[in-house]
């Protein structure tokens, strides 16, 4: 393409938020970007909702993400590997969730070595079990009778996934400028 000709315009379906980021190189990066706006709300939205639902309310999209994340595989996490998992840049703001979560009887905090541990309560245990109950009816078996099937959805987390490293990767590049 030369220089002086403009990128194409984004298709006529096309659904933006910034229609002066549309005009760009990647039209469709545009679409993808107001698709992850949307998700992301409704995602954190849903979340904690499901909680509520599952008999915990008042808990934060952060307070739910790190709880299931420190159910996982049922080992107590050290907090570098949670802020390194869920990408938390601030410190505080896992700390003050960890502390909420600890104040309200789901987790416990230890100590290896210099290490800060933090491992799911039998309380916290059974909370996640209700909120995988209130997911499965709610979401999971409405999103497989009438959604996208798994592959699909399994190539949309790839997806995600390497669109999380260019982010990233250009969020550090965008640092040094």
């Amino acid at each position: 393409m030369a220089e002086d000709t403009p990128p194409p315009a984004p298709r006529p379906r096309a659904v933006v938020s910034s229609a002066h980021l549309a005009a760009g190189a990647s039209p469709a990066l545009s679409e993808v970007e107001f698709g992850l706006i949307l998700a992301g709300a409704s995602f954190g939205r849903w979340i904690v909702r499901c909680m509520a639902a599952a008999g915990q309310p008042g808990m934060s999209a952060t307070e739910v993400l790190i709880l299931h994340t420190v159910r996982h595989r049922d080992r107590p996490k050290r907090l570098a590997d949670i802020l390194l998992v869920l990408d938390i840049e601030d410190t505080h703001v896992a700390t003050y969730a960890i502390r909420k979560l600890e104040e309200a009887g789901l987790v416990e905090t230890g100590r290896a070595g210099k290490e800060k541990l933090v491992a799911a309560t039998e309380a916290g245990a059974a909370l996640c079990a209700r909120y995988a109950e209130v997911r499965e009816r709610l979401l999971a078996r409405p999103l497989r009778a009438s959604g996208p099937e798994e592959e699909r959805m399994s190539d949309l987390a790839d997806l995600l996934r390497t669109l999380a490293g260019f982010y990233g990767q250009a969020a550090r590049a965008a640092a040094t400028l």
